[in-house]
C-alpha cells in the first residue's frame, strides 16, 4: 500500500468529514471487541455482530449512522473520552 492517510490511522481516511466520530469508533471497539467494524464496499462502513444463531451485518454510508445503529443493537451508547481539559 502506498501513500499516506490522515493521522496515520486507517479509520481517519475512511471517516473523511467525520473525524469527530473516530474516538467514538475506538471506544465502541474497546467495549465490543467481538464486533468487527471496518470498510465495506463502495465507500461504506460495515459491522458484523456475532450472535449464537448466526450474525447481524449492518452497512451504512456514514460512520455516525453506523455507530448509531450499533448503539441500538448492542444496548446503548458507549462512553467515549472527550477532549482533555487544559
Amino acid at each position: 500500500m502506498s501513500g499516506s492517510h490522515a493521522g496515520g490511522h486507517p479509520a481517519l481516511r475512511l471517516a473523511q468529514g467525520e473525524p469527530d466520530q473516530v474516538p467514538r469508533l475506538l471506544a465502541f471497539r474497546a467495549a465490543h471487541p467481538d464486533v468487527i467494524v471496518g470498510a465495506g464496499e463502495f465507500g461504506t462502513w460495515k459491522a458484523r455482530i456475532p450472535k449464537p444463531d448466526g450474525e447481524t451485518v449492518v452497512n451504512r454510508y456514514r460512520l455516525h449512522e453506523l455507530l448509531d445503529k450499533l448503539d441500538q443493537l448492542t444496548g446503548g451508547p458507549v462512553d467515549c473520552p472527550g477532549p482533555a481539559a487544559p
